[in-house]
């Protein structure tokens, strides 16, 4: 395939994006409160090698070298997260002004270095005060989520646009409360519907604060999508497929689209929903933009024994794998791009997350190839174009990730970085798959240039 640089529009936003439990540590400075996660990896046995985000990647003290490597891989944007127990560390009540001071800087440096920041304000670090008063299955947290959302737009709204108020719900919900791999490392399904349905309460009255604190804010939600096939052509496979679907997409969709929740699911769920009266409304405040996060397809079968939604995804042969064993798929980006337009009528639609873990080696010349990340971004970059070359309104394509970090349940073993750090030293080294990306925005500016 090839990247059709020619469908994109002129203000295309080429980007690199991170979290802030992933790089920033500095845990314990200048006020921040432990949040879920770092209750959740200093728990012995839920990350790989028992690994933690206390150091992290140091960006809390490298932020200005980390703005220094962007500019050498020449992108225009930076997605990034506030992290509320930084900002808000007894997850309601006062401000610490410390926190917000550092993103002040933050902001401040990427403006000054002409790079656009896009600002997530939930990256599922959760602020522990607030889980032990009962976490996001109580309605009460999505309330205070929209006041902390209140605090950083007012403070940062002068000059930060693009703001997402969610990262990754169904992660928040399904997997820190369903299965529990993920913190707060529950498994109670009754839990994980009130938490999905909060999440998204929050999600909407967050959309309400940061307008009323910065009117000209173009707002958006990020979901992680995935297409999803059945394994066999049996009913039950196809219905299985169906509700993963429901699971997976349709859960999170239809609500913001002022659909509701999807009828098929509150049966499978069998968990009654905690509304009130124009919740539904709030959840579906208008938006400016969506955020699509792709990393591959599921294939799945019927498991009427297994947890809700009875569907489990089984592992097909003889097809590509990244270093996370996860099935490459370009097409599926392009098929969900299409879906988002056609189905759901987006307007504008931006990658939030793509991209791809490897084992990678440093030479002795300290330099970092990566064949397999590089391959893997092209080929979802011409997906990406296929679509926008189709009618997809695609207006921004942010990697994942600028820098190796702490991966979650994962630890510091997988690598997703453009930019491999040796976490001994924090030496920060820009790979293959770097560079390359680097000379397909180049090569995109001069096409521009050209058109001129």
């Amino acid at each position: 395939m090839t990247i059709d640089l020619a469908a994109l529009p002129r203000d295309f936003l080429w980007g690199t994006a991170t979290s802030a439990y992933q790089i920033e540590g500095a845990v314990a400075e200048d006020g921040r409160s432990p949040s879920i996660w770092d209750t959740f990896s200093h728990t012995p046995g839920r990350i790989a090698g028992d690994d933690h985000g206390d150091v992290a990647c140091d960006h809390y003290h490298r932020w200005r070298e980390d703005i220094a490597l962007m500019r050498r891989l020449e992108v225009n944007a930076y997605r990034m997260s506030i992290a509320w127990p930084r900002v808000v560390p007894g997850g309601d009540g006062p401000v610490n002004p410390k926190g917000l001071d550092f993103y002040d800087r933050l902001i401040d440096g990427l403006l000054e270095s002409g790079i656009t920041p896009s600002v997530t304000l939930y990256h599922w670090d959760l602020p522990q005060i607030l889980q032990d008063r009962g976490g996001w299955p109580e309605r009460e947290t999505a309330e205070h989520f929209a006041a902390y959302a209140s605090a950083v737009a007012e403070r940062l709204g002068d000059r930060v646009t693009y703001w997402a108020t969610l990262n990754e719900p169904l992660c928040s919900a399904w997997i820190g409360h369903l299965e529990g791999r993920m913190a707060p490392g529950v498994t109670d399904l009754t839990a994980a519907v009130r938490a999905s349905y909060h999440l998204l309460l929050g999600h909407g009255l967050a959309v309400q604060a940061i307008r009323a604190a910065a009117p000209r804010a173009k707002i958006g939600i990020v979901n992680n999508l995935s297409t999803v096939h059945a394994a066999t052509d049996r009913p039950e496979d196809v219905a299985a497929a169906r509700r993963m679907d429901g699971h997976i997409n349709r859960w999170w969709l239809d609500p913001v689209h002022g659909r509701g929740f999807p009828a098929d699911m509150r049966e499978v769920y069998g968990v009654e929903l905690p509304e009130k009266y124009e919740d539904l409304a709030t959840i579906a405040a208008p938006l400016d933009w969506l955020g699509l996060n792709y990393y591959f397809p599921a294939t799945v079968t019927d498991d009427p024994d297994g947890p809700a939604p009875h569907a489990r995804s089984v592992r097909r042969d003889g097809v590509q794998r990244t270093g996370m064993d996860w099935e490459i798929d370009p097409g599926g980006i392009e098929t969900l791009l299409l879906r988002l337009t056609d189905e759901y009528g987006a307007r504008r639609l931006y990658v939030t997350e793509n991209g791809s873990a490897y084992p990678d080696v440093v030479r002795p010349d300290g330099t970092v190839d990566d064949p397999e990340r590089q391959a893997y971004l092209a080929r979802h970059l011409a997906a990406c174009t296929s679509a926008a070359r189709q009618g997809a309104p695609l207006a921004g394509y942010f990697a994942w990730s600028l820098l190796d970090n702490f991966e979650w349940a994962y630890g510091y073993d997988k690598r997703f970085g453009l930019v491999h750090v040796d976490y001994r030293t924090q030496t920060r080294t820009i790979k293959g798959a770097g560079r390359r990306y680097a000379e397909i925005v180049r090569r995109q500016r001069e096409g521009m240039a050209r058109a001129d």
